[in-house]
Parts: structure tokens; C-alpha cells; sequence
């Protein structure tokens, strides 16, 4: 009995025109905008200005400028040890002084497999040649360029 006084209440609650349909929404309209397009903005300008013999004014988009990298993509590198071990990335990665699992990136040879600049500079993604670990963001400061594929191990 309380179970259906609670039900009574609550649907008397609800207007009447929900009751009836319950699928039954408030209608929209859709209504024309009062701001100017932006292609009639920009006809008007040019034909004002050419009523004044001026010349019209084309506006052309402007594309991004291509980043010029210090680097290139299949470049060979090595890390400068001194500049790693005293950088933010070798902090963060919690090894003790003077690790000894890290000598690879030192010794061996890397392939430079893509740049990018972030916030912080310029980035280079580089995977190590026959060493099975996963290729490191390291910034470009920090690499040392070599000129010849033929590289030798140190």
C-alpha cells in the first residue's frame, strides 16, 4: 500500500504533458544568425577598397615555417657522458652515481630515428644498433654526431 501512495506522489509530480508522451519533447527552431558571413566580410572589403582605386587584398593562409633540425633522420650518435650524467634525464631515471647498465648508449653506436621540438628544445628519438632496448627521447645538446656509418665501438 505505502509502496503505491509513493508511486502516485511522484508521477503527480511530472506536468501533465510529460504523462501523456513520454517521449514528447520541447520543439527547436533553428534561427538565422544577424553576424555577417565571413566570405561576404571579405567581398565587401574588397570592393570597398576598390572603390577607392586601391589594389584588393587577397588573404592567403599562412603555413607553418618547416623547423629546421640540427640533426637529420639516420643520423649516427653517441651520448656525451659528462653532459648525461649531470642532465635532468638522467636524474629522473633514479640510477645510482655512476651506472653501469647505461654504458651503451656511450659506447655504441645510435641511429637518430626522429626529431622534434617540445617545449624544453629539440628532442632526437634514438635506438641503439644491436643493443634489444627501447629507443630514448634525448635532447640533441647532449649527442654526439659521427660522420661515417663504419662506426667502432670505443
Amino acid at each position: 500500500m505505502a509502496l503505491s501512495q509513493t508511486l502516485f506522489t511522484c508521477r503527480s509530480l511530472f506536468p501533465q504533458t510529460l504523462r501523456k508522451s513520454p517521449l514528447h519533447f520541447p520543439s527547436i527552431r533553428a534561427v538565422k544568425s544577424t553576424e555577417p558571413e565571413k566570405e561576404n566580410v571579405a567581398q565587401t572589403k574588397i570592393e570597398d577598397s576598390s572603390s577607392s582605386n586601391a589594389q584588393p587584398v587577397a588573404t592567403v593562409p599562412k603555413t607553418p615555417k618547416k623547423p629546421v633540425y640540427s640533426m637529420k633522420k639516420g643520423q649516427i650518435v653517441r651520448v656525451d657522458k659528462e653532459k648525461y650524467l649531470n642532465s635532468v634525464n638522467y636524474l629522473s631515471v633514479g640510477h645510482p652515481p655512476y651506472y653501469k647498465g647505461l654504458d651503451y648508449i656511450y659506447e655504441d653506436r645510435g641511429e637518430v630515428l626522429d626529431l622534434r621540438f617540445f617545449e624544453t628544445g629539440e628532442y632526437a628519438l634514438v635506438a641503439w644498433v644491436g643493443v634489444p632496448t627501447a629507443p630514448a627521447w634525448l635532447p640533441t645538446d647532449m649527442l654526439i654526431k659521427s660522420d661515417k656509418l663504419d662506426y667502432e665501438r670505443l
